[in-house]
């Protein structure tokens, strides 16, 4: 196992932010060698939560997406090569292989390449109008496509889904926006958060269906989604956010050890001590949930990120996280912390049913070991101490909202 040094090269298959902040927290901590960040796409290591809103919507623009800006990079000597892929680690010697015929030697390796959203398995999703949204391209494509008046159908009732379905409505499109389960957020939430969000859209003009069953598409480019029952929806566009699949394929063909990620342990390095994971294609040891988990977070990956960057520099620092999420749609923030599947009580802050700001809290054997915040800033960051510490809090407390959360917090 080598010990890095100033003439060590450390190199960052991947170009999202886990691996944009491992490079940054390499310099921020002193290592003066090589860093250099190989992505496959154009761009540098750039931001993806604002694409499915502030981007879609044109209230950014590309640059403001950069992790850092190219001047950046060169500033702090970050070498980035984007339009470049990894097609080989050849662990033994020590270098990648890439596409065009050459190879990159390594001293430490890391890999964050992330994931990459996974197509529609119809007939017809590779028509010319039917669009992905993961990357820039994907929504410099929508965006061409979009005008008022115009009819776009969204398969997929998670948080990709829903935010561009309340930026594409705002903009004036006849949005439709079809789930494939009886209810949207479903493997995320609960039913009373998944029945706001769902009135909230409805009321905003989406025309939203659960339970809809995409059978495939009418014409190239597409002109109609048709459902299992027969149903035809007219659509000029059609945006697709089923999920994510974790690119862990560079890796496993190096013999990396794979189980629904690059398998890492609590420092963040894989079955090889040279090469080291970060973000949403790693499944790691949590701490906080007391068993592996693969997360898909700019959170985790970002975290993750700078924890692999310390540790491939000898602080052996253990990556413990309590894992959240958020989502922006219309004027809502959505903000979650923990893992809630498991809670045996789910308590209610507000009520959803009549306002537009509520929390919900999930207990299991007392413990509080996750929430759930709309439009509660304040409240979210005291859920955030209460979840990370397990705290047990009398229900009736977490439920009245005259009882201030700051007081509920030790």
């Amino acid at each position: 196992m080598s010990v890095l040094n100033a003439d060590s090269t450390v190199v960052i298959v991947g170009a999202g932010q886990a691996g944009g902040e491992a490079a940054a927290e390499l310099r921020r901590q002193g290592f003066a060698g090589r860093v250099i960040i190989l992505g496959e796409e154009p761009q540098p290591p750039y931001k993806r939560p604002p694409l499915s809103k502030a981007y879609l919507s044109g209230a950014v623009n590309e640059e403001s997406l950069y992790v850092m800006q190219p001047a950046q990079l060169a500033k702090v000597n970050i070498e980035f090569r984007g339009n470049t892929k990894v097609i080989r680690i050849d662990r033994k010697a020590k270098h990648l292989e890439l596409a065009d015929g050459s190879t990159q030697a390594y001293d430490k390796l890391v890999i964050a390449t992330g994931g990459r959203a996974r197509p529609l398995p119809i007939p017809g999703a590779d028509a010319s109008n039917v669009f992905l949204l993961r990357t820039i391209e994907d929504v410099q494509k929508i965006k061409a496509l979009c005008a008022p008046g115009k009819r776009v159908t969204i398969v997929g009732g998670g948080f990709i889904g829903l935010e561009g379905a309340a930026v594409l409505v705002k903009m004036g499109l006849k949005v439709t926006l079809l789930e494939g389960l009886p209810r949207v957020l479903a493997r995320v939430t609960v039913p009373e958060v998944s029945a706001f969000f769902e009135r909230v859209h409805r009321e905003a003009g989406v025309d939203l269906r659960t339970g809809a069953q995409l059978a495939g598409f009418e014409g190239n480019p597409v002109t109609a989604a048709v459902l299992a029952d027969g149903t035809r929806i007219d659509t000029d566009l059609v945006v697709v956010g089923i999920g994510l699949i974790a690119n862990t394929e560079l890796a496993q063909a190096a013999g990396l050890a794979i189980d629904n990620g690059i398998v890492v342990d609590e420092f963040g390095a894989t079955s090889d001590p040279d090469i080291y994971a970060a973000g949403d294609c790693t499944n790691h040891p949590s701490r906080f949930l007391g068993r592996m988990v693969r997360l898909e977070s700019v959170q985790n990956a970002m975290e993750q990120g700078r924890a692999v960057a310390r540790n491939l520099l000898g602080k052996n620092e253990p990556y413990q996280t309590v894992p959240w999420f958020w989502s922006d749609q219309y004027d809502l923030k959505l903000q979650m912390v923990g893992i809630s599947g498991t809670h045996d009580r789910m308590v209610l802050r507000g009520d959803p049913a009549s306002s537009r700001n509520f929390a919900v809290f999930y207990l299991k054997d007392g413990r509080i070991i996750a929430a759930d915040t709309v439009s509660r800033p304040q409240e979210f960051m005291f859920a955030k101490k209460l979840v990370a510490e397990g705290a047990v809090i009398d229900p009736d407390k977490l439920a009245d909202e005259s009882v201030p959360m700051k007081s509920l917090v030790s």
